[in-house]
């Protein structure tokens, strides 16, 4: 292990692992991306495993915890604090969350603590699990000692500051850096998957962890419906519980032989700008990057008007269509009419590079510095 550092030279980012989620990418952007900006990162993981470990850059120090018990793996996270001092913490997703509050309330102004919030706050609280619920509600009833809230959309921000309206004044929106600076090269890269390779058949993608809250049994349905007035393909990319389900589901509709789970794929850009739509088919989200990323690789999308970020990052319609969650009948009709009448490409990246990774990497600086003061 290194010296320990002074205690205003270094930052950390704080998660469970570099498995191949959402949450993951955004913390190996922003570790990348900090780094870039002249401070010294620790990308400070419970476990240092997952698809994305590979790519942390060399300037970026990895921190393996190692952990396996809520128990050790909280004292594991504070002797680094006390070892390393590190100015500033940034925290996303449930145990590192509390860890880092906890953290907090031990060594108060020697640490600087930034919490990201991906999910609406409400919604996740009625899918968690009974044991996270109580984890949940002490994150929330701690939520007031951090020192700024990064809520990732305006609708996230609005739900946080109803339900921990202790932490109201602390909560900011920042969205996820998801277009990054090699993102079109990415995108030119050629895909694996023969559906993407012979023109002629649309390709209808989705992609994301296959877990309930993605409701892909609506897509599903939806899909079948599609392909009742025309040929069409359907892949998603991910890997989760649910994939047994949706292989079962997919043989009782039929449509089998036009159905693809290929899995994750750490660069799903190359098949998203051959995709013919996006689809976003969830119960909620936060900030789905998904749907950024499909924009910036020119790709029209649809998506459910779920709470979270979704129409917010749509403008109500203005760059895709917003079925109501659940409703594979109307989902069906917008990818339909999306494919008939696709947006124009350049008009779907220009929106998306509202969400470039420097903007988005210049606010957590600021926060993680205390640049502007406190949150």
């Amino acid at each position: 292990m290194e010296t320990a550092e002074p205690p205003s030279a270094r930052v950390a980012l704080f998660i469970g692992s570099m498995r191949g989620g959402g949450a993951e990418r955004v913390m190996l952007d922003l570790a990348s991306g900090l780094a870039r900006k002249g401070l010294k990162v620790d990308l400070v993981l419970m476990h240092a495993k997952g698809e994305y470990l590979h790519l942390v850059p060399d300037d970026v120090r990895v921190i393996d915890l190692d952990t396996r018990k809520l128990v050790s793996f909280l004292a594991d996270f504070l002797r680094y604090v006390r070892r390393e001092r590190p100015a500033a913490v940034l925290s996303t997703l449930l145990l590192p969350e509390l860890a880092v509050l906890i953290a907090k309330l031990m060594f108060r102004k020697r640490l600087r603590v930034v919490l990201r919030q991906a999910n609406v706050f409400s919604d996740a609280l009625k899918l968690a699990s009974f044991r996270n619920r109580q984890y949940m509600r002490l994150v929330r009833l701690l939520m007031p000692a951090a020192d700024a809230i990064v809520a990732v959309s305006n609708g996230v921000a609005s739900d946080l500051r109803h339900q921990a309206p202790r932490a109201a004044g602390k909560v900011t929106t920042i969205y996820n850096p998801v277009v990054a600076p090699g993102l079109r090269e990415q995108a030119a890269a050629p895909a694996e998957h023969a559906w993407f390779n012979h023109g002629g058949v649309p390709v209808i993608l989705a992609a994301g962890r296959l877990a309930p809250q993605k409701d892909y049994p609506t897509l599903l349905r939806a899909f079948t419906e599609v392909t009742r007035s025309r040929e069409a393909r359907l892949v998603i990319l991910g890997q989760g519980p649910e994939r047994e389900r949706l292989l079962e589901l997919a043989a009782q509709l039929g449509i089998e032989d036009s159905f693809d789970l290929p899995g994750f794929d750490v660069n799903p850009f190359r098949y998203m700008s051959r995709a013919s739509v996006f689809v976003l088919p969830s119960m909620s989200e936060g900030f789905p990057n998904v749907l950024a990323q499909a924009m910036a690789c020119g790709t029209p999308v649809v998506s459910t008007d779920c709470p979270g970020g979704p129409s917010e990052m749509l403008e109500g319609g203005r760059w895709g269509r917003l079925p109501p969650v659940g409703d594979w009948r109307a989902m069906a009709r917008a990818i339909e009419d999306t494919l008939d009448n696709p947006p124009p490409a350049e008009k779907l990246k220009a929106r998306a590079s509202v969400y470039s990774v420097e903007a988005s990497v210049d606010r957590y600086h600021d926060l993680l510095t205390g640049a502007h003061g406190e949150g």
